[in-house]
């Protein structure tokens, strides 16, 4: 996991189907905000994959400090949700639930089988999803002169505000729009304040 204010999350669905021994496992990944949106989510697979042999699923939601949960849904203990969330774990994502939906095709895997099964099944769908860099952050905007745009931009570079973080919109003055990381937000309002005391800023707040 990065340090700091950053972590990553799915950047999208994912639907994967592997076969091991006539036993079709699919696994499919979503991003979630909760433990409700994730429960969703396992309920709806659940519920249109009744028919399955098992629906079995892994959660990781939360940052910095994740909740994570697991279920084998009948197979046997610690073959299935547990290699389901060891997927998520080492792809390094939050806001995920993954569910593997197994079709028994008749040959049992054993127990070795069925963690390779469902792990490698997770493996796929997370990464057929992707990933996305979020930072926790807080969302601010500056106003100032056009001959001072460029100084205060640099300023917050150096401060440690990423710039694809700064919307600039350039009008009768200028308007900065700022997702400024939690990290910062004291180092951030100092150094916006600082600037209005110089007339180098013409108005800020916190949205």
């Amino acid at each position: 996991m990065p340090g700091g204010d950053e972590f990553y999350e799915p950047a999208s669905s994912a639907e994967v189907e592997t076969r091991h021994k006539r036993s079709i496992f699919t696994g499919r990944v979503f991003r979630a905000d909760s433990e409700e949106e994730a429960r969703g989510h396992i309920r709806e697979i659940s519920r249109r994959y009744s028919d399955a042999s098992h629906n079995c699923w892994a959660y990781r939601v939360g940052f910095p400090n994740p909740v994570e949960y697991y279920s084998d849904a009948g197979e046997p203990s610690g073959t299935a949700g547990k290699p389901i969330l060891g997927a998520i774990l080492r792809a390094d994502v939050v806001n995920a639930v993954v569910v593997v939906t197994r079709y028994f095709g008749g040959t049992k895997l054993g127990v070795r089988g069925l963690i390779e099964a469902y792990g490698e099944s997770a493996t796929l769908a997370l990464e057929a999803a992707g990933r996305r860099r979020r930072v926790r952050s807080r969302e601010a905007f500056a106003e100032c002169p056009y001959e001072h745009a460029q100084l205060l931009l640099r300023q917050m570079a150096e401060l440690g505000i990423p710039e694809d973080a700064v919307e600039t919109r350039w009008e009768a003055a200028v308007i900065l729009s700022v997702s400024v990381p939690l990290s910062l937000e004291d180092s951030a309002a100092s150094l916006f304040e600082n600037y209005t005391e110089r007339g180098f800023i013409s108005r800020w707040g916190w949205k």
